[in-house]
């Protein structure tokens, strides 16, 4: 599914992600409302369902909140792909059921608004305003699963 990118640069905290003062709220419609708004103010008004994050290195730094994740899926993001991420962020989406790649040098790849095709499962990420493709590794199969019920919670439901 084509969908438009969102750039970020290196580390990028959860505080960015969502700030402090939202971590009261548990409605992950609200917390949507406020995704990325430290970072991009506009993001949450103007992101649409399916676009996809990029960003550089340490995304998702800072405290392990999750709500970071649960805001970015409730924006709509369809996943995100970084230089690198923060560990408990990066298992936190996971858990969440949004799907995270790594890919070297992602921001001399891609700029804000390009619009850009992804092969979660497989690894395999275009760049559809410039013609590049670009291959990474995919998620390892268990955490694939988890991804792909919606979650950790869903994956345990399955059973």
């Amino acid at each position: 599914m084509m969908a438009k990118v969102w750039m970020f640069g290196d580390d990028i905290s959860t505080d960015l992600i969502i700030p402090g003062r939202y971590l009261v709220e548990r409605d992950p419609e609200t917390l949507g409302d406020h995704a990325m708004e430290g970072a991009d103010p506009d993001f949450s008004n103007l992101a649409d369902e399916g676009d996809v994050v990029v960003a550089g290195e340490n995304f998702g730094c800072g405290s392990s909140r999750e709500h970071a994740p649960i805001a970015l899926k409730a924006a709509g993001v369809s996943g995100i792909i970084a230089e690198s991420f923060a560990r408990i962020f990066y298992r936190n989406a996971i858990n969440q059921g949004i799907p995270v790649l790594t890919l070297e040098n992602v921001e001399e790849k891609f700029e804000a608004g390009d619009e850009i095709e992804v092969d979660w499962d497989n690894g395999k990420i275009e760049n559809l305003s410039t013609g590049e493709s670009y291959e990474t590794d995919p998620l390892p199969p268990l955490l694939e699963e988890i991804v792909q019920s919606g979650g950790l919670i869903g994956y345990l439901k399955r059973g």
